[in-house]
């Protein structure tokens, strides 16, 4: 073994040390990590946190904006291989497509951290960890507050449109079927559309323009998979001559600071928490991995539900 390289021992990735290990103290360590895009307020929260975590700890940050796109990620971690990066961390646009680029990292002896967003891989030894939220547990907190709401509400039914995330990605997969689980068997509550918004504010006023326009006033509930696309919904709402947060409750996910302004307005009912500060965890989590301490394979962030009677004491609390 040389005492350039990282190695893996029995699985796990640890340093190989000559003598003291002495030889390393000085030389940072290096990580690459792909992000989705700038989609919305909590991607660029999320990019801030890794960027500040980074350094603080003293890691040497090589950073990749996907925009959107797999084969942009998929380029940035074959460029972090070509670079020998100590660990490369990503937050993947889409679960599946994956297992050709990690299994040449790991062929690399390059140790990969998901955050934010799975992947979907037969083999799971191609990466080390996965940091971030329980989408799943997300959209069961969405359903649960709406079923909640729909057994006070006098109306026999409440009819449900649904802004999704990005199709095929964690959050969009998971959020919906938390979402129908929690919601299963409620007579009171029936999905009559549902759609994908790409997570981002433009595209949630377009396609709730398009739900307006096929429905309108029949329209009683809005379920946004993120909080950006519930902003945009409200625009096109109020556009309609609706008024948000009463004609249609707008329950949505991730608890931006523009949500609790909407909240605060009157326009927005409730928003689960989806936490994107990740980046103290990733900085932590990545230096055990290349110490060889252990490190658990799943590691959630603890979040909250804030409905809008609170959203005005909680604001001053935000910090994305």
């Amino acid at each position: 073994m040389t005492v350039t390289r990282r190695t893996i021992l029995g699985g796990a990735f640890a340093f190989a040390f000559a003598a003291s290990g002495s030889v390393f103290a000085a030389k940072p360590l290096v990580m690459g990590f792909s992000q989705v895009g700038a989609e919305s307020e909590w991607r660029s929260a999320n990019t801030a946190s890794i960027k500040d975590a980074a350094k603080q700890a003293g890691v040497t940050l090589k950073f990749a904006d996907a925009q959107q796109k797999q084969e942009n990620q998929v380029k940035a971690i074959r460029s972090f291989i070509a670079q020998r990066v100590d660990v490369i961390a990503f937050s993947p646009v889409v679960e599946t497509g994956w297992e050709t680029v990690l299994r040449e990292a790991k062929a690399a002896r390059i140790p990969v951290i998901l955050t934010d967003r799975a992947v979907k891989v037969a083999d799971k030894s191609l990466y080390v960890t996965l940091i971030g939220s329980d989408f799943v547990e997300e959209g069961r907190r969405a359903g649960k507050w709406l079923a909640d709401y729909a057994a006070k509400s006098n109306k026999p039914v409440l009819n449900v449109v649904e802004l999704q995330g990005t199709v095929g990605s964690a959050p969009a997969l998971d959020r919906k079927a938390g979402f129908e689980e929690a919601i299963k068997g409620n007579a009171k509550l029936k999905v009559i559309r549902t759609q994908t918004g790409e997570f981002t504010r433009a595209k949630g006023k377009e396609v709730m323009e398009a739900f307006l326009k096929a429905h309108g006033k029949d329209i009683n509930v809005l379920y946004a998979h993120n909080d950006d696309m519930a902003i945009g919904a409200i625009q096109a709402i109020e556009e309609a001559g609706l008024k948000p947060g009463k004609d249609i409750i707008i329950v949505s996910i991730d608890g931006v600071k523009g949500a609790f302004q909407a909240m605060i307005a009157g326009k927005l009912n409730v928003s689960v928490e989806c936490s994107p500060l990740l980046g103290p965890q990733l900085m932590q989590a990545a230096q055990d991995v290349v110490a060889g301490k252990p490190v658990a394979p799943r590691i959630v962030t603890e979040e909250r539900v804030f409905p809008a009677e609170v959203a005005a004491k909680e604001l001053p609390n935000r910090k994305y």
